[in-house]
């Protein structure tokens, strides 16, 4: 019995090592790239710095005058409304499509690769392009069509109440194609005999949608829904190339003061101080997140 419970602990203890020899890879990785730089900048954030070196030890100053930075309050404000906007025109757009080309007969993988095209353009190129879409001048697309109805030219990306929307009509543009073809893949699991089951009982397209398809992909996009507000939030060179933050910090973002801090004033420690403090405001969202859709759940 001895010679048999050792032969057994040795066979499974082979399996895991080799298990942790696959995974250690992506473990270096991830630790090179995600905590090594969380874990200076939290180490920066409470020292003063001259470039990357630290000089002092200053505990939270960093932090009291990053709260009290005039344009802090109004970054904060502004990523708030970019993850409404957000929630408003970007996460049920790929819901929709997803429906509509999963009940397409014709065409099917056109349609599937027309929608995921715009991802696969650089975001920095078609940030690019939405800027010169979106020109105040006569030159720009949008004036050119507003002119040939009759329409005088608008200041798009000057008008304060326009600008976050359109910047994240854009991010949805660029990024519903690959959400969409998840809520696809999601989509076609679903059992026919459901679809069988509900054209016996008379349903309509509309019907089956909301009794079959909808509660099928709700578990999907209350995952997809926290990933889509933490992705929005480090929302940076959208507005950074498009209004460099204006028009009067009508569009600045969190991230973008990060940048201000750390690239333009080359102010690293209260870059790494505001760093942590989105850091915590992301968690501190997650788990309320998950507290809510967890109480629903129960």
């Amino acid at each position: 019995m001895k010679n048999r419970n050792r032969t057994k602990k040795a066979k499974f203890t082979k399996q895991d090592l080799f298990g942790w020899c696959i995974l250690l890879p992506g473990i270096l990785l991830f630790s090179f790239f995600v905590w090594v730089p969380l874990l200076t900048s939290v180490k920066l954030s409470f020292f003063s710095t001259k470039g990357f070196q630290t000089q002092e030890f200053v505990g939270f100053q960093n932090y009291i005058n990053v709260f009290r930075h005039p344009d802090f309050l109004a970054a904060l404000k502004n990523t708030f409304v970019y993850i409404g906007w957000s929630l408003i025109i970007g996460f049920f757009t790929p819901i929709i499509v997803a429906i509509l080309v999963s009940d397409t007969v014709l065409f099917k993988g056109f349609f599937r690769a027309a929608i995921y095209f715009p991802a696969m353009i650089p975001g920095l190129a078609s940030t690019l392009i939405a800027t010169f879409f979106f020109l105040g001048s006569k030159s720009g697309v949008m004036n050119i069509l507003a002119s040939k109805l009759g329409l005088q030219p608008q200041v798009w990306l000057s008008h304060p109440t326009w600008t976050i929307p359109i910047i994240i009509i854009l991010c949805t543009w660029r990024g519903f194609g690959g959400t969409s073809l998840i809520y696809m893949a999601n989509i076609s699991g679903i059992s026919s005999e459901l679809y069988e089951a509900a054209a016996i009982d008379g349903a309509g397209y509309f019907r089956r949608v909301r009794h079959i398809i909808v509660p099928s992909v709700m578990p999907l996009a209350k995952t997809l829904l926290i990933l889509q507000v933490i992705s929005v939030f480090q929302i940076l060179y959208e507005p950074l190339i498009m209004t460099n933050g204006g028009p009067n910090n009508a569009s600045i973002s969190i991230m973008q003061l990060v940048y201000r801090y750390a690239f333009e004033k080359f102010d690293y420690a209260s870059a790494s101080a505001l760093s942590v403090i989105i850091c915590l405001i992301l968690i501190v969202i997650s788990a309320l997140y998950n507290r809510a859709t967890k109480k629903k759940e129960d």
